[in-house]
C-alpha cells in the first residue's frame, strides 16, 4: 500500500521556521506511523532567495511568491512564522479561503485579529492553529481548549517571558541592577537588540490576551490588557521582598471575576512558597485554578528554535489526523460569551511601595492617615534609616487587597506632601492577604 502524503508550505525561514524545517525533517521516519500520512515541505516563501538557500537542503523549495502557493491545490497545510501582522494577517486570510489550514506562531496576530480568523477558518471548514504563540514548546492552547473544558476556569497567571525572568533571576541571585542584566541576556541571545516588547511587557500582554479568551471564553484582545515592563526595579526592591520571603517576577494574570475579567502583565511580588517563584532564568509556567482541576502547572521552555517548533510540528500534525478522518474545523472559536473587561483602576491588587520620608515623628501617622481616608489598609510596614542622610529614613508598606483606582488616589496625596521626598517605587503583590 502506497503511503499517504500532505503537502505543506512554510512562510518563513528565520528562526522558528528552521526549527520546523529541522523537526518535521527529524520526523520523517516515524511520520506515517504515528499520525498515518507523511507530511512534506512542497514551498518555503521568504524575502532573499540567495540567503535562505544557504539554510536548506533543498533549495528548491524556496519562493518569494506568495501566489505560487495560494493556488497550488495540492497544499493541505499553510505554516506561517513570517511575525507580524501584515502581510501575514493577508497570507493567512487567503489561505484559509482557498480551503488550507494553517498553523501560526504569530503572537500579535492572535491576540489582535484570532477572533477573525477563527471565524474565517470555520466558515470554510478549515482548521487554524496557534498552540506556538504562546508559551513557546509548553502545551498550554489546547490544553485549555480541551483538556480542561469541563471546568469553570478562574484564573490563569504565568511567567510568559524568558527575557524578563532571565533579567530578573540575575538581579535576584547575582545583585545584578537591571541595565547590567539586560546587557547580558543581550550578550547570551536571550534578549533582541530591541528588547522593548519584552522588558515593556508588551509580549506577554499578546499571550495573556490569547490566553484569557480561551480560558473565560469570551474575546480578549491585546488593547484590553493593562501592561507595565520591569525597567523601574532595582536590586534594592529585589533585597525587599526578600525580606518580605517573596521574589519579583514579570507575571501575567488573568482573573474571572463576578464583575468581569481582570488580565494585567506587571512585575508582581511572589511569595516564594508559591510554585512559580522557582521559575527561573528563561524557563516560563502557567499556573491554572478552575473549579474542578483545582490547580495545574505547566513547566518549560517558552521560546527558542526548536522548542517553538515542536508546537508548531504537533499543531500540523493535529490537523493531517483531521484530514485523514474528515474531521477539520471541529475546534473552532471557543469565545461564546461576552463578558466586559475591567479597567485597570477597576481591579483589586495588594501593593508593595517604597518611599523616603522625614525621620521625624507623625510621618507615618500621616500616611496612614492618608491611607486610611482613601480606604487602603496596611498589612506590612518596614521602616529604616538612611546611612548618609540621616534626616531621611526609608519606609517600606504593603497594603491589603484595594482597589486600584483608591490606591491611586491616595498616592497622588502621598507624593505632594511635604515630609515625602520621594516615591522609589510601587510594585503590585500576587495572592491575598498572608
Amino acid at each position: 500500500m502506497s503511503k499517504r502524503v500532505l503537502h505543506a508550505a512554510l512562510l518563513g525561514l528565520g528562526t522558528v521556521g528552521t526549527g520546523v524545517y529541522k523537526v518535521l525533517k527529524q520526523q520523517t521516519q516515524e511520520m506515517e506511523q504515528k499520525i498515518g500520512a507523511v507530511v512534506e515541505l512542497k514551498k518555503i516563501l521568504v524575502r532573499n532567495l540567495k540567503k535562505a538557500a544557504a539554510k536548506i537542503q533543498e533549495p528548491e523549495l524556496l519562493t518569494n511568491d506568495w501566489q505560487e502557493i495560494l493556488e497550488d491545490e495540492s497544499i493541505d497545510i499553510v505554516i506561517e512564522v513570517m511575525g507580524g501582522i501584515e502581510p501575514a494577517r493577508t497570507y493567512i486570510t487567503e489561505a484559509l479561503t482557498a480551503g488550507k489550514h494553517v498553523v501560526t506562531a504569530n503572537k500579535d496576530l492572535v491576540a489582535s485579529y484570532g477572533g477573525e480568523l477563527l471565524d474565517c477558518a470555520a466558515a470554510h471548514h478549515c482548521d487554524f492553529l496557534f498552540e506556538a504563540a504562546v508559551a513557546g514548546g509548553i502545551p498550554i492552547i489546547r490544553p485549555l481548549k480541551q483538556c480542561l473544558a469541563g471546568n469553570h476556569i478562574s484564573e490563569v497567571v504565568g511567567i510568559v517571558n524568558g527575557t524578563t525572568n532571565f533579567i530578573l533571576t540575575k538581579m535576584e541571585q547575582e545583585g545584578m541592577e537591571f541595565a547590567d542584566a539586560l546587557a547580558l541576556a543581550t550578550k547570551l541571545g536571550y534578549a533582541e537588540a530591541d528588547p522593548t516588547a519584552d522588558i515593556q511587557g508588551y509580549d506577554a500582554g499578546r499571550k495573556m490576551a490569547i490566553m484569557a479568551s480561551i480560558a473565560f471564553n469570551s474575546r480578549v484582545t491585546f488593547e484590553d490588557v493593562s501592561t507595565q515592563g520591569i525597567t523601574h526595579i532595582s536590586s534594592k526592591d529585589i533585597r525587599y521582598a526578600k525580606e518580605l520571603n517573596c521574589v519579583i517576577k514579570l507575571l501575567g494574570v488573568a482573573r474571572n471575576t463576578e464583575t468581569g475579567i481582570e488580565v494585567s502583565v506587571q512585575p508582581m511580588l511572589v511569595s516564594e512558597k508559591h510554585p512559580l517563584a522557582t521559575v527561573n532564568d528563561s524557563f516560563n509556567a502557567v499556573f491554572v485554578h478552575g473549579d474542578a482541576v483545582d490547580d495545574a502547572m505547566f513547566y518549560g521552555r517558552g521560546a527558542g528554535e526548536l522548542p517553538t517548533a515542536s508546537a508548531i510540528v504537533g499543531d500540523v500534525f493535529d490537523i493531517v489526523r483531521n484530514i485523514l478522518f474528515s474531521c477539520t474545523g471541529r475546534i473552532s472559536c471557543t469565545c461564546y460569551k461576552e463578558i466586559p473587561v475591567k479597567k485597570q483602576e477597576d481591579m483589586e491588587s495588594r501593593f508593595f511601595m517604597r518611599l523616603h520620608v522625614d525621620d521625624r515623628p507623625g510621618v507615618l501617622a500621616s500616611i496612614a492617615s492618608v491611607l486610611g481616608n482613601n480606604n487602603v489598609s496596611i498589612a506590612q510596614m518596614i521602616q529604616k534609616h538612611k546611612h548618609r542622610h540621616e534626616d531621611l529614613a526609608e519606609i517600606v508598606v504593603v497594603t491589603s487587597r484595594v482597589k486600584e483606582g483608591n490606591f491611586n488616589d491616595a498616592m497622588l496625596i502621598i507624593e505632594s506632601m511635604n515630609v515625602v521626598h520621594k516615591i522609589s517605587s510601587v510594585i503590585r503583590v500576587y495572592g491575598e492577604d498572608s
